[in-house]
């Protein structure tokens, strides 16, 4: 399958939003610390904060790495079919972004990026940009913005979680 967009990639910009396409930008502070990044890093990079999240993920590798294919499937019925375009794992930077694919209700590609500044502090930045591909995407409008602009948010509120407390 290919991308169902152009501009692959695109969000390797920090404010890049083609034409046409809604952005969608979420900065969030996890915590503070090397342990904090780390455990939030590898959370964000082996899917860990999507299945937290309570989506399912089914991909075809255990880590983010360009061309690994993930299908999330939301609410037990919505397949949203992608695959990783990029990915950044850096002393201070880690993370990765997927495009959307034939078969998708949004068009286009989102990043999920931790990175720790030079105070040790923490974050947690999803950029987004995307446009209604189905019927049902187009239908809720505002509402389906409002949405996306929730799970952002609450990805940031799920990996302090998971960042906080190390596995047993």
């Amino acid at each position: 399958m290919s991308f169902s967009y152009e501009h692959v990639g695109g969000t390797r910009e920090h404010d890049f939003c083609p034409p046409g396409f809604r952005p969608l930008h979420v900065r969030t502070r996890i915590g503070e610390g090397h342990d904090i990044f780390h455990r939030a890093a590898e959370a964000v990079l082996t899917w860990d904060l999507h299945r937290a999240m309570g989506v399912g993920i089914a991909a075809s590798a255990d880590r983010a790495a360009p061309g690994v294919d993930v299908t999330v499937t939301l609410a037990g019925v919505i397949k949203a079919p992608c695959r990783v375009v990029w990915t950044v794992e850096e002393p201070r930077r880690a993370g990765w972004a997927y495009g959307t694919l034939a078969g998708h209700p949004e068009c286009g590609e989102e990043s999920f990026v931790v990175d720790r500044t030079g105070d040790g502090t923490v974050w947690l930045t999803v950029h987004a940009f995307s446009r209604a591909a189905k019927w049902y995407a187009r239908a809720g409008g505002p509402a389906t913005r409002g949405l996306q602009q929730a799970y952002a948010r609450r990805c940031g509120t799920v990996l302090r979680r998971l960042a906080a407390s190390p596995k047993s």
